[in-house]
């Protein structure tokens, strides 16, 4: 069941869901996230373990956030700073939703594009995506663009927040058919904060799989206050850190991962307070009540990041985002997991090797932003894609081809997309909307799919 709001446009994006036009050579990959693989061998040492045993060395046990900042973002040795790794796809440590099935970012443009539709239709816009993995979700997102006649003309700008020069060639050699076919400006950012706050233009943004590899600090409530749980050689004597009270991992959602300790690293916590964990147990009302013995994951860079999100739709011309990542409305205690090879391994196996990512704290997020913008969900991307038309837009591809192997595969990548069991339900989205919707003073409460629309809403089968 799909239902739009009786707005500008309805009718044209309800109309573009049955069109049979299909990405070139699109594919689905059935490889699994959650088998995991022993932490028994690490092997010689990484770069990045030699830099973390000379921080030790130099100032004593890391926090968890400098060892994700290490592992993922080095220069020269972080994992995604590295030409060599293949990162995504069936050749890489993980696959994301773009990469199984173009209907994932048709259907995150055809949102993004009501939104505007809604509100602000007399303004050109343009898309940002933060995170843009080899390109995939952006071309998918710019291929629906060109094809509704509402939004053609109006897209001035996409831009691309990576600080990887080797993602970027991947992004830049996806997206050159776009661009040059497109009468648009292509820019990419190391930050958020780079990119102009334009007062008369609508900003489309999307976070894809952002959120989950930005770095977090862990806490632990003592009698004190919060202590940090940081990381030390296990086999060096000179650190005489107490064990964190608990190993054991206090939230039943977590993904399935790992908890056998490192022949190399071990966690321990500080004697005292640090200045970062006072902070960062002050982050959210949530945390105050939260008894002696808990643990839970922070994010400074994720709280950071969602202000920016904010500061960019803020604006005159207004604007949407998107959120996509695993995580629930909560903080977590133990969510930290490593992938290599489409398996789950030791957090600590061969740091730099490996991808490093951690639920998200959707909460977190939404009070980060909540003086600036309008936060709807999150909901799952099951719910998300379902209401969105995935049946309607699958049933339209499969018509399309008369190979039954590829309308297998289109069907496999839709089931794999919203399987409760799976990505459907471990997956979260978060809208978020400028809290001025335009002119025409439209109700920020009607935002489909995450409310329910009513009175206004037409029904389509």
């Amino acid at each position: 069941m799909l239902r739009f709001a009786t707005r500008h446009g309805s009718n044209e994006l309800f109309s573009w869901l049955r069109q049979p036009n299909c990405r070139h050579g699109f594919t689905t990959r059935t490889v699994s996230r959650a088998r995991t693989m022993s932490g028994e061998s690490f092997g010689t040492l990484t770069d990045v373990e030699k830099i973390m045993l000379d921080s030790v060395k130099a100032t004593g046990p890391i926090s968890f956030s400098t060892f994700m900042q290490l592992s993922l973002g080095h220069p020269t040795h972080g994992y995604y700073m590295k030409p060599e790794h293949a990162v995504f796809g069936t050749q890489g440590d993980f696959i994301t939703s773009p990469e199984i099935s173009q209907m994932f970012g048709e259907l995150v443009a055809l949102w993004m594009i009501k939104q505007w539709m809604d509100t602000s239709i007399k303004v050109p816009f343009r898309v940002v995506e933060l995170g843009p993995g080899r390109g995939t979700l952006m071309d998918d997102i710019l291929r629906v663009l060109k094809q509704l006649p509402a939004a053609r003309g109006k897209l001035k700008s996409i831009h691309l927040v990576e600080s990887s020069a080797t993602m970027r060639a991947l992004q830049e050699g996806k997206l050159r058919k776009a661009s040059e076919e497109g009468n648009f400006e292509t820019m990419w950012h190391d930050a958020i904060e780079e990119i102009e706050h334009e007062e008369g233009i609508f900003t489309m943004l999307v976070a894809h799989e952002f959120f989950d590899v930005l770095p977090v600090n862990v806490i632990e409530r003592t009698e004190q206050g919060w202590n940090e749980v940081l990381i030390a050689p296990s086999s060096d004597p000179s650190i005489k850190y107490t064990m964190p009270s608990s190993e054991s991992d206090q939230n039943s959602e977590s993904p399935p991962h790992l908890h056998h300790a490192s022949s190399r690293w071990t966690r321990v916590l500080s004697p005292t307070p640090t200045a970062s964990s006072t902070l960062l147990g002050l982050a959210s009302p949530r945390f105050f009540s939260l008894p002696v013995g808990a643990r839970i994951e922070v994010s400074r860079a994720s709280m950071n990041q969602a202000r920016g999100i904010g500061k960019l739709i803020n604006t005159k011309g207004g604007g949407c985002a998107l959120v996509v990542d695993y995580g629930a409305d909560k903080a977590f205690s133990d969510s930290l997991r490593a992938f290599k090879q489409h398996k789950i391994v030791d957090i600590f196996c061969s740091p730099g090797e490996c991808d490093i990512t951690t639920n998200v704290d959707f909460a977190l997020l939404k009070e980060s932003m909540a003086d600036l913008v309008s936060t709807y969900g999150p909901i799952s991307q099951r719910d998300f894609l379902t209401r969105m038309g995935i049946d309607i837009r699958t049933a339209a591809l499969v018509r399309s081809t008369s190979s039954l192997e590829r309308k297998k595969a289109i069907e496999d990548g839709a089931n794999r997309l919203i399987d409760p069991l799976g990505m459907g339900e471990q997956y979260k989205v978060l809208g978020v909307v400028a809290k001025s919707r335009g002119e025409a003073g439209q109700d920020v409460s009607e935002v489909w799919p995450f409310t329910v629309i009513h009175d206004s809403a037409q029904q389509f089968m």
